[in-house]
């Protein structure tokens, strides 16, 4: 039977895909910068003599595993590679050896599943009919992603992808259960920047200045109360999912020195594109008003983002029934919505996507840290489950 040689096959790679996702965590890259992390996979294609080409957005690596009747349907699987800038605080053999750069949000446990799924696919070739395309994606995790600029340079192309599927680690979720959501997932996400001028001057004569700072706490105050108070419908009457809000602020004076000017970061996040572009203009109109009213002047920055996240229902429902099969249904989660942002919603908008969660925490172990935190690491039997169901997808989408 297909699925125990899959299980026996994943079982068997484990300790090569451990060494592997070693490697990879203990020599992180940061975003567009990941060219030993391509070299070290080209190396592992080249020992399975999988063809691929490199060199999409310089490390980015498209590999493709033909099986009989190589046209009849070609469907992708992707895996992310870059790393954070995070100084790694675990005490492991496999620890960051590059200082301040670490595998905090679980790339290198996609990109050691997808090479373990390519190794039972590769031993499985005759068994199977079509092309399984292997997407190894450099910078995710920075602007504009890096999957935008695989598409750009034709990556899913020759042969032509029909759909893509994405595994993310999820450390909330015990290893051996997965999570999937039909329809909208995970939000857009654009960064915004604000630069508030006012007037400087010493802070004993406030009739010689123009604070930016109160200025700059009214915008915060004002766009909290428009975006977080208030409730935004789409034309239909259902309620938009809308996250707005700010992580930074710099106001350079001191204790008696008001500053000429005031530097704000944030986010803005949602699931609706016509409301993301009017979201825009409003940030523009409120801060722009509030200065003007206050003798003050804004300079306003949208960069705009990912997009949002849709997994593709057909697509996402035959992810999910493979997963009950592989797994059994008591380890199938439903997922809630995210307002978190993932580049692989890219793809999701030209292609029928499923983007679904790998659990990798173990409350038992202690391993419980969030990604993006300098103490994230998995249960390693993760590796086993992800690449073992990652492969057995693919065959069943192969299949339908």
């Amino acid at each position: 039977m297909l699925k125990q040689k899959i299980k026996q096959l994943a079982k068997n790679n484990f300790e090569r895909i451990q060494k592997i996702r070693h490697h990879l965590h203990a020599h992180p890259e940061l975003s567009f910068q990941e060219f030993e992390t391509s070299k070290f996979i080209c190396k592992i294609l080249d020992e399975l003599k999988i063809e691929y080409k490199a060199g999409f957005v310089k490390t980015g690596i498209v590999a493709h595993i033909y099986g009989k009747n190589p046209g009849k349907k070609i469907i992708a699987l992707r895996g992310d590679m870059d790393a954070l800038p995070i100084t790694e605080k675990n005490s492991v053999d496999y620890c960051s050896k590059n200082s301040g750069v670490m595998h905090a949000c679980g790339h290198d446990v996609h990109t050691s599943c997808l090479l373990g799924a390519a190794m039972i696919l590769n031993e499985l070739k005759n068994d199977f009919e079509g092309t399984v395309k292997l997407v190894f994606q450099p910078g995710e995790e920075l602007l504009p992603g890096g999957a935008s600029l695989m598409i750009k340079e034709n990556a899913l192309k020759d042969p032509d992808a029909e759909l893509i599927i994405g595994q993310h680690v999820f450390p909330s979720m015990e290893t051996g259960k997965v999570g999937f959501r039909n329809g909208m997932y995970m939000a857009s996400t654009d960064e915004i920047y604000i630069t508030v001028n006012g007037k400087g001057g010493h802070a004993a004569m406030p009739a010689d200045y123009n604070s930016p700072l109160l200025i700059a706490a009214e915008i915060l105050l004002e766009l909290d109360k428009f975006f977080m108070k208030q409730k935004h419908f789409d034309k239909d009457g259902i309620e938009i999912p809308t996250v707005q809000a700010f992580g930074k602020i710099i106001g350079d004076g001191v204790t008696n020195v008001i500053p000429e000017k005031v530097e704000l970061a944030g986010t803005f996040r949602t699931m609706n594109e016509e409301w993301r572009t009017t979201a825009h203009q409003k940030i523009k109109e409120i801060a722009e008003e509030i200065c003007k009213n206050n003798n003050g002047t804004a300079v306003v920055r949208i960069d705009r983002g990912y997009p949002f996240l849709v997994n593709e229902e057909s697509i996402t429902n035959i992810c999910r029934n493979a997963a009950i099969e592989f797994l059994g249904k008591e380890n199938v989660e439903e997922l809630p919505l995210r307002m978190t942002a993932e580049d692989f919603a890219w793809y999701s908008q030209i292609l029928p996507s499923c983007f679904y969660r790998l659990g990798t925490g173990n409350k038992a172990k202690g391993i419980t840290s969030g990604v993006h935190t300098p103490t994230f690491d998995i249960d390693e039997n993760a590796l086993e489950i992800g690449s073992g169901l990652m492969a057995w997808t693919a065959l069943e989408l192969l299949r339908k």
